[in-house]
């Protein structure tokens, strides 16, 4: 037994004399875990030298270490060159504290001729916090001008691929084009975080979500050039509630069936919002020719400020010159609109539906809007292949919905979507 005792006692001592070599430049946290700071990798955080390969190395050791967080401390600008944070090979439950300022080159010679597609990619991790006081700031206005950096604007944040992720805290600032961004992830918690861009900085969305599901967003102030939340196709299972959102184009569903593809979106509530010199308040938006299925959605207890159209569907969204006309289309079902309530500039409510596919079971709630300037001329409520029905009050009257089915009704199983 002693014999025994004795080994074990010195093999602990090994793992934790190994654990120390391996990890020369890791402190421990409070709560256990090891803390991997930047700076002692090299970083300058100058705002001029750039810090790539020094938070790649810290990057490289906090992946091996379980319950690990890098830092970026405050009082620094770091200078960060494109770069992929993967996970593959990584223990769980890594963080990523962000208390300084993460800036994005602007000379064309980070980004080569092409471009890139993100600026700070984050794939293949499970259980994954960014958080902190920091800021990612993607210095956008070289891009957005007509100084061409390189042919592809890069995203801001890019998460791909990856399971149970949370980012609070932090603020990402003048992308050159997405701010945050998730693509076939599962799992993902947004909240206490913000976004800052110019109301007119091009294609600058706020939050992107493409085929990810099981989503929360909350308590976030989103300001950017466009939709300060685009739900893309393959979403499902998607809560925002209590965002501020503008300036920007508003909170969107789409645009889904861009060239002819099958989208597929389902169980989404937006609720709680405060929307305000927008475009659009609450929208779905699809392409022509495109296929798939839309359906159970709820905007509810929206408030807008000075919002051009309010609520609005548009089946013939098409932001080229020119578009052909096509008769397939996305199905749209089951969408509720209810306590809408404030101040339009150019239509109140605009439902565009497709001749092919007509909106169907849509339901309108208490929606109380009214111009911005009384007696100014605007322009009335619009639907087209819009049915559904209408609950009081309604301000103004919206008289062109249709109670019923259209005789050109078709079935949930005829949209190419799995249940």
């Amino acid at each position: 037994m002693k014999m025994i005792e004795f080994s074990l006692k010195n093999l602990t001592f090994v793992l934790l004399t190994a654990s120390f070599i391996r990890f020369p430049n890791a402190a421990n946290s409070q709560s256990g875990g090891s803390i991997f700071n930047v700076l002692n990798y090299g970083a300058k955080g100058d705002g001029l030298s750039d810090d790539k390969k020094a938070f790649e190395a810290a990057w490289a050791d906090a992946c091996k270490a379980t319950t690990s967080t890098m830092v970026v401390p405050s009082g620094y600008r770091f200078l960060v060159g494109p770069t992929s944070f993967s996970g593959s090979n990584c223990q769980r439950n890594i963080s990523f504290q962000v208390d300084g300022t993460i800036l994005a080159p602007t000379s064309s010679n980070a980004w080569g001729s092409s471009g890139l597609e993100q600026w700070i990619e984050f794939t293949q991790l499970l259980g994954f916090t960014i958080k902190g006081k920091g800021t990612f700031d993607g210095r956008g206005s070289v891009w957005w001008t007509n100084r061409q950096v390189a042919k592809t604007k890069p995203m801001a944040l890019r998460f791909s691929s990856s399971y149970k992720v949370t980012v609070t805290g932090i603020t990402i600032q003048n992308s050159p084009q997405f701010h945050l961004t998730f693509e076939d992830c599962d799992g993902v918690l947004v909240h206490h975080f913000s976004i800052s861009s110019p109301g007119d900085s091009p294609n600058t969305d706020g939050i992107h979500l493409h085929n990810t599901k099981n989503v929360i967003i909350h308590h976030t102030n989103l300001s950017c050039g466009d939709d300060c939340i685009s739900i893309q196709t393959g979403c499902k299972n998607v809560l925002v509630h209590n965002v501020n959102c503008g300036p920007g184009h508003g909170i969107s569903i789409g645009s889904l069936g861009i060239d002819g593809t099958t989208a597929c979106v389902s169980n989404i509530t937006v609720r709680d919002i405060n929307i305000h010199d927008t475009m659009t308040g609450v929208r779905i938006k699809t392409w022509q020719g495109g296929d798939g299925l839309l359906e159970g959605v709820v905007f509810s207890n929206i408030q807008v400020s000075e919002v051009e159209y309010p609520i609005m569907i548009d089946q013939y969204y098409c932001d080229h010159s020119r578009c052909k006309n096509d008769t397939s289309a996305v199905s749209i079902a089951n969408i509720m609109f209810e306590n809408i309530q404030g101040t339009y500039t150019v239509q109140p409510v605009h439902l565009s539906c497709s001749d092919s596919k007509p909106c169907m079971d849509l339901k309108l709630t208490d929606i109380q809007l009214k111009p911005k300037q009384e007696g100014y001329h605007m322009h009335k409520p619009f639907c087209w292949k819009a049915f559904g029905k209408l609950n009081a009050p309604i301000i103004p009257e919206v008289d062109c919905l249709q109670e019923g089915n259209p005789l050109n009704s078709w079935g949930y199983n005829d949209a190419q979507c799995a249940a």
